[in-house]
């Protein structure tokens, strides 16, 4: 089952001439989950070719402009494209009230039921397939980091066992798989018998705005993705921590000190255009894995085997 992050904005603040405001698409197991939705997220959807879902759901870190006033021109395009499914929006506190003064505005029709959900540490929101989390960001205001974990998968058939007792291949193999015990020649044999360990969950963490934090370093812990606010360089540390943010290398900090497999440099500031590059340099010094996004750009988290 693919799991594709598309980074549609990449920004901090406010636009750049190349980076959009930030918003981060995740299409996974049918449905898009999109974290922070800046101005025209939308029309970055479409560049993305990512498409407005019927299942979609929007998870704020926070509501500072730049992370969230793409939401109402996002609701009137899904109003005017005919959708019908209910869209819930998920966030801290100030969340519901914020989405009310958006539908109080009535600027124009819309044909379905939009939700806002606040939420705080800890389980978010749950499927079959995946489990949404949260932990408190250290930023200005209420704001939060989100963890999207795929649940565990079942192990890998030990083929050599059940072809040694003459279990056929087919509908047996496949309910063994899903967890079932079945029944062969009088004999009962189970799933622990049939399959070896669970194989883990793909894990993506995304922080939006936030100091440096060892919270979040414990809550990435092993994550196959991290991105990470790197709002500035080292030169403006003191700038990061009076406006909430992080440097280049802080974020590279926290990925080794979380073991992450990738960490993605996110929230970049505008002064930086032209000359991301030294951002990436500051935090490979520290966590060669490091990666600095530009808008549109995709990445496929492979499976954990």
């Amino acid at each position: 089952m693919n799991m594709r992050i598309t980074f549609l904005g990449t920004s901090g603040g406010v636009p750049s001439v190349s980076r959009s405001l930030p918003a981060i698409s995740i299409s996974f197991a049918g449905e898009l989950l999109l974290f922070d939705c800046g101005e025209s997220t939308q029309r970055q959807m479409m560049k993305a070719g990512v498409g407005f879902k019927p299942r979609m759901k929007i998870f704020l870190t926070h509501i500072h402009g730049d992370h969230s006033l793409g939401i109402p021109g996002l609701i009137y395009t899904l109003s005017m494209l005919g959708r019908k499914e209910p869209l819930r929006i998920y966030g801290p506190r100030g969340t519901r009230e914020y989405v009310e003064k958006i539908l109080d505005l009535r600027v124009g029709a819309i044909n379905f039921e939009v939700e806002a959900v606040e939420v705080g540490e800890g389980l978010v929101y749950e499927s079959r397939e995946y489990v949404v989390e949260a932990t408190p960001s250290e930023h200005t205001i209420p704001a939060l980091t989100y963890k999207l974990r795929e649940r565990d998968r079942p192990g890998r058939m030990r083929v050599s066992y059940l072809e040694s007792i003459g279990l056929p291949r087919g509908p047996l193999w496949g309910k063994l798989q899903r967890g079932e015990t079945v029944e062969w020649m009088g004999r009962k044999i189970t799933p622990e018998e049939a399959l070896g360990p669970p194989r883990p969950g793909r894990k993506i963490v995304y922080t939006g705005d936030t100091r440096p934090s060892d919270r979040i370093a414990v809550f990435a812990r092993d994550a196959d993705v991290l991105i990470h606010d790197a709002t500035f360089g080292s030169e403006f540390e003191d700038e990061a921590a009076e406006q909430g943010h992080s440097t280049a290398t802080q974020a590279a900090r926290i990925a080794r000190q979380a073991n992450v497999r990738r960490l993605y440099l996110f929230h970049i500031s505008p002064r930086y255009e032209g000359r991301e590059e030294q951002l990436l340099r500051e935090a490979r010094e520290i966590f060669p894995e490091t990666y600095l996004p530009r808008d549109l750009e995709v990445y496929e988290v492979p499976y954990n085997e």
